[in-house]
């Protein structure tokens, strides 16, 4: 694979720490989330993954709307929602997705097309492929 482009980013603290690119773009408090017995009240990284792979699908619609020369309405957006918990084989913890894809007017075997395809493209969807459970639904 030829690297088009690479980022960097650095933890410290876990889950309980700090993230911060070394751009400084991003710079983030991290908290681990009551739900699984921390105090809350900051960014987690589970919402971390969720932003960028819901911002990856939208990308990736676009792309494969771009080669189809078909248009996706302006208002297009994807809610990634993540989950996390034991896994089943009792080894640690695991993740699972669930993409909520919004294409306002746009047909449904059409939007359902476009999301089969993005799915295929995006490099989110090809990292997770056969590692944890990804849904999608159209709305």
């Amino acid at each position: 694979m030829k690297v088009l482009y690479s980022t960097k980013a650095r933890a410290t603290g876990g889950r309980d720490g700090k993230a911060t690119t070394d751009d400084g773009l991003l710079s983030v408090s991290l908290a681990t989330p009551k739900e699984l017995g921390g105090p809350g009240g900051a960014t987690n990284p589970e919402q971390l993954f969720a932003a960028g792979y819901s911002a990856c699908f939208v990308g990736a619609m676009k792309f494969v709307a771009g080669k189809t020369k078909i248009a996706i309405p302006a208002d297009a957006s994807v809610s990634a929602t993540v989950g996390i918990g034991a896994r089943d084989d009792g080894e640690g913890f695991g993740i699972t997705v669930a993409l909520a894809v919004d294409l306002p007017g746009m047909e449904r075997a059409a939007a359902e097309d476009l999301v089969a395809r993005a799915h295929k493209v995006c490099p989110y969807s090809h990292a997770t492929k056969g590692n944890i459970e990804v849904t999608t639904t159209i709305s």
